[in-house]
């Protein structure tokens, strides 16, 4: 695990209850639990406070005050009172629908974007998977959304839920693209596509943020933020759900929980998209003040020893890494929140200008961005040899990507392998 040393980090439970139990098919699949539980709570709970904030953001925006009656003066109970009444609301099906797909439809949008955080790093070893192609997979779970929003504008027997689903597909498909070759220009800096890894690299200082790195990943942040603004359908680019033209879009016909689950959906992703960013550009879980390495690397072994505690289970390692989940989870709200103020302060743009600032701006861009930080080393080295006379091998002496390998001396060492985990790899 890299010199994590967590009982909470990934594969941690799995490998503490193949210790504890007789088939290790029960004891991933107990892990596997944990982790979705985990995740869910967060996915459900975290529309409900943007959805609170939004109102409150679109209220100061237009000189209002926003939700201040339900759970208190701030109105901090709005959203869940919502909630309970769109529970209560009649799950009706249009005659000319095709139910089997249109019942299908929220779901299939709801897992896609669920099946997005399970590679987000909330903090060093807080992953539910650490895949090696992690973000390749957040990205194409994420597009896999569409096909929901698409089947739900064809099953729904309506023209205009049509119109709206197939202005959905020719959007998000079209800004996919950039938004991917955006996040190819810090991993291509750093070497790798595991999300856990990258934010690694970027410890220490606030100038080791790849968003400082280069002029090309510097840029590369503030297009993939648009592209990505876009492509969660997010005002000015809203227009496969725009009112004044398509009644409501592709959802026109659901009612009830299940037209929530678009916008649980929708307001999950758009922390998903701002959790890239982070991962990619902004730190990750580090703050860039030191903070890590003179206060929380120091009590990372803390109460290692404590008898009523699992085996492997560090008090001070998990407080460490507490604190990294609240700096990442805060990132991503604060990009949220840009993401909100956007939509209240930009006009909407027609769907003609909303492709032709993807295939003949933002394409273009995000691809002049992915050449440049390819020759960005090899121009800085000869430039270097150029000025100096002699190479500058103090930063080229290594490729950047190795520094995500090298294990802090105060982080303690990684934990013994469990009997099981050596059965295993004796066995294979």
């Amino acid at each position: 695990m890299n010199g994590m040393n967590s009982l909470f980090a990934a594969g941690g439970i799995a490998d503490y209850l193949s210790d504890k139990t007789s088939s290790e098919a029960w004891a991933f699949a107990i892990a596997a639990f944990i982790h979705a539980f985990l995740i869910i709570n967060f996915f459900a709970v975290a529309p409900l406070f943007y959805i609170w904030l939004e109102r409150k953001v679109a209220g100061r925006i237009q000189d209002r005050l926003g939700p201040t009656r339900v759970g208190g003066k701030f109105g901090w109970l709005q959203t869940l009172a919502d909630g309970v009444k769109l529970i209560q609301k009649e799950d009706l099906c249009p005659q000319a629908a095709d139910r089997m797909l249109f019942r299908l439809s929220p779901y299939l949008v709801f897992v896609a974007s669920f099946a997005a955080f399970m590679v987000l790093p909330w903090s060093d070893g807080w992953v539910a998977q650490n895949l090696d192609v992690g973000i390749f997979f957040m990205l194409a779970v994420m597009s896999l959304e569409v096909m929901g929003v698409i089947l739900a504008g064809y099953s729904s027997g309506s023209k205009w839920s049509l119109f709206g689903g197939m202005r959905e597909a020719a959007q998000v498909v079209s800004y996919e693209i950039p938004m991917a070759i955006c996040a190819l220009v810090p991993v291509t800096a750093l070497g790798t596509l595991n999300m856990l890894d990258i934010s690694r690299a970027q410890s220490g200082p606030l100038g080791n943020w790849m968003i400082f790195h280069d002029p090309f990943c510097f840029v590369a942040f503030f297009v993939y933020f648009t592209v990505a603004t876009a492509s969660v359908k997010r005002a000015p680019f809203d227009l496969a759900e725009a009112e004044s033209e398509l009644v409501a879009g592709f959802h026109t016909e659901y009612s009830g929980i299940r037209w929530s689950y678009f916008f649980m959906a929708e307001y999950a992703s758009m922390f998903a998209v701002s959790g890239i960013a982070t991962a990619l550009f902004l730190g990750g879980w580090q703050t860039g003040l030191g903070i890590e390495e003179f206060i929380l690397d120091p009590i990372r072994g803390w109460g290692k020893n404590v008898s009523f505690l699992p085996e492997g289970f560090v008090v001070g390692n998990y407080i460490a890494n507490l604190f990294g989940c609240f700096v990442f989870i805060f990132k991503g709200c604060i990009l949220v929140f840009v993401q909100m103020w956007v939509r209240w302060t930009l006009p909407r743009l027609r769907i003609d200008q909303v492709m032709a600032a993807c295939l003949k701006y933002l394409l273009p861009i995000s691809c002049v961005l992915f050449l440049g930080v390819t020759v960005w080393p090899l121009a800085v080295y000869e430039f270097t040899a150029l000025v100096l006379g002699k190479p500058q091998t103090t930063i080229f002496s290594q490729p950047l990507g190795n520094k995500m390998y090298e294990t802090s001396r105060e982080r303690p060492p990684a934990t013994k392998p469990t009997t099981a985990v050596l059965e295993r790899e004796v066995a294979r």
